[in-house]
């Protein structure tokens, strides 16, 4: 047992070294004319190569399965037997290395599940009956206790505020952007972050109930559900191994030429089986890596080559995740000058759709920015100042209508333009007349449009937006695209239900996704796509990352996986075919061992270079 373990936390190191005494036997037999010496090291890495594979062998004989290792365990024998060292040494050495190809092409690293944990809070403020406030465990609170989350601090549980107001990042849970405004009665999810203002919320559920617990949950459940696919080469081992080992005593029976049986057996060795299908992987892989594309494995690759249906998450993976000005429309008769006094009200805010505003007036050119009056903030509304010159009025509609702002017929026509374009608005109104209107949005990621036609050109038959964001915001997006289905105002777990839905209906489902709150969707999905500027647990739980983030490289991920699938079915159909003609020529004795090898490891160079095609 503990040999066994051995031997798999070494196999690579072992089978470099077996390769290094082959070519150190090869200049013995051909530089130094030293037969014996090369025999014997010939003979050294046939035994280190046949061990851990007759091991593997015996494994699967106890599980009544008859792999391609028992095949090359008794070809190797055999070789040996009859004095083919180099044959038995060179066959036990590919073996092994296409295995290490193989593995290097289908590792993954799946962490995801430890990173949540990790993220979930752990602790929280609770106050007590006296007003006390002490920090204690998550698990020590129940429903209906009270804990308070200043800024920048982490809610610890599901519930509702109290007490406080403050905007709250919820983009871990709904993927929604853009903080969102909480008041007493609002709802506030465990996970989130308060961006600014103190609040006191009243517990609902706490740890694994909550809806980031929820989250966890989810993502452990299809991991689970998930088993890597049955690799073609082990299904046709199935088939192909007895049949070889079958023809192998036919032949010895019918013959008595034991030399013989023993060369059908080491011709039958699919060496360019064994490795033609792991070095295209290595080959596609490397081409993605290339390019910004990382596939975690062949199954990943071959998974995705097979999806029909794409699915999408809009903030962050669709649009840039950044609030940006998208309009600004001016009413005033100095613009340059209004919007100086805007960046001067709005730089007392450190509101998201504030700083897109002082980003933009900055970028515009203009930084001397004009003393304003003391600012007093509008619950829900804005900001308002006022001093003997001017009243300067930044924020929405109703702060505009609550202070006596008349919305004339052409401002109307603005506000209801932003809108169309799911736009959050910010008006500014000096001394009851309105000067600006200004719409900010999530930017659009500039090759969308690009890369999303190509995916269709490639054979994507259906693409769909699964969102968080509010319905308008998500239309607007959509129609922008060429994107077949919205589905609007989801939580993670309503978004997992989609993806299942579509499973449910025959269809093969690639998942595209950046937050944590998408890692469930990512795990669910029959192949899962990672922005790589997204959350290090969406990046782990997706079978392939983008890491430039860009839909041309999901398009040239796309087609790759589908040639790398093609380059293997070619390389597989090579050294099937290479192999069925070998065995023929030496029935019939037109092939001898030597030349039956050569032509072999010729095959061997063949896939290999096929393979390489995809490097370009």
């Amino acid at each position: 047992m503990k040999f066994n373990i051995w031997l798999q936390k070494h196999q690579n190191k072992l089978t470099a070294v077996i390769g290094v005494l082959i070519v150190v036997s090869l200049f013995f037999t051909y530089l130094i004319k030293m037969d014996l010496v090369a025999n014997i090291l010939m003979i050294i890495a046939s035994i280190m190569g046949a061990i851990p594979i007759a091991l593997h062998a015996f494994s699967a004989l106890k599980n009544k399965v008859i792999s391609i290792d028992l095949l090359v365990t008794i070809a190797v024998i055999g070789a040996f037997i009859i004095g083919e060292y180099i044959e038995s040494a060179v066959v036990t050495f590919l073996f092994l290395f296409g295995n290490y190809l193989e593995q290097r092409t289908l590792q993954k690293t799946r962490s995801s599940v430890k990173d949540l944990t990790q993220m979930a809070p752990t602790q929280a403020e609770l106050i007590d009956d006296d007003g006390n406030i002490s920090t204690v465990d998550i698990d020590d609170l129940d429903a209906g206790d009270h804990v308070v989350v200043k800024p920048g601090g982490q809610i610890p549980v599901d519930g509702k505020i109290v007490d406080g107001t403050g905007y709250v990042n919820e983009a871990s849970i709904t993927g929604e952007s853009a903080p969102v405004e909480k008041e007493d009665g609002d709802p506030v999810f465990a996970g989130s972050l308060i961006d600014n203002g103190t609040i006191t919320v009243e517990t609902s559920t706490v740890g694994e109930d909550t809806t980031f617990g929820k989250i966890i949950e989810l993502v452990e459940e299809a991991q689970d559900s998930q088993s890597p696919a049955a690799r073609f080469i082990d299904k046709f081992a199935t088939y192909y191994t007895p049949a070889v080992l079958v023809i192998g005593i036919l032949v010895w029976i019918f013959t008595q030429n034991f030399e013989l049986a023993i060369t059908v057996l080491v011709l039958g060795c699919p060496g360019a089986l064994v490795i033609g299908a792991p070095v295209s992987n290595v080959a596609g892989i490397g081409n993605g890596a290339k390019n910004g594309i990382l596939m975690k494995g062949g199954n990943a690759v071959n998974s995705f080559s097979h999806v029909d249906t794409l699915v999408l998450d809009k903030t962050g993976t669709l649009t840039t995740g950044k609030m940006t000005v998208s309009k600004m429309d001016s009413f005033g008769t100095d613009e340059n000058a209004d919007m100086a006094i805007l960046s001067a009200v709005e730089s007392n805010s450190d509101h998201p759709l504030g700083r897109a505003i002082t980003k933009f007036v900055a970028n515009e050119g203009i930084k001397d920015l004009p003393e304003i009056p003391e600012l007093d903030t509008v619950k829900g509304q804005g900001m308002v100042g006022t001093d003997d010159s001017q009243e300067i009025l930044v924020g929405n509609e109703r702060l505009m209508q609550n202070n006596g702002v008349e919305i004339t017929p052409e401002n109307r026509k603005a506000i209801d333009a932003r809108l169309d374009d799911g736009d959050s608005i910010v008006m500014m109104a000096i001394n009851k007349e309105i000067r600006l209107i200004v719409g900010v949005n999530d930017e659009l990621r500039p090759d969308a449009f690009e890369g999303l036609t190509a995916l269709k050109k490639a054979g994507m038959t259906k693409i769909v937006m699964l969102t968080g964001d509010n319905r308008l915001a998500a239309q607007r997006v959509a129609e922008k695209l060429p994107i077949d289905e919205v589905h609007a105002e989801l939580l993670p777990e309503q978004k997992v239900e989609f993806v299942k839905q579509f499973k449910a209906e025959g269809r093969k489902v690639a998942f595209v996704g950046d937050g944590i709150n998408d890692s469930p969707s990512l795990a669910t999905a029959d192949i899962g796509i990672g922005m790589g500027t997204g959350t290090d647990v969406a990046i782990d739980t997706a079978d392939i990352v983008l890491v430039k983030s860009s839909f041309k490289s999901l398009a040239h991920a796309y087609i790759l996986a589908k040639k790398t699938v093609a380059n293997t079915k070619e390389n597989i159909t090579i050294a099937v075919g290479t192999v069925a003609l070998l065995l023929l020529g030496l029935l019939v004795g037109v092939i001898q061992m030597a030349s039956g090898m050569f032509v072999h490891e010729a095959s061997i160079l063949v896939v290999i270079f096929n393979a390489m095609r995809l490097l370009r």
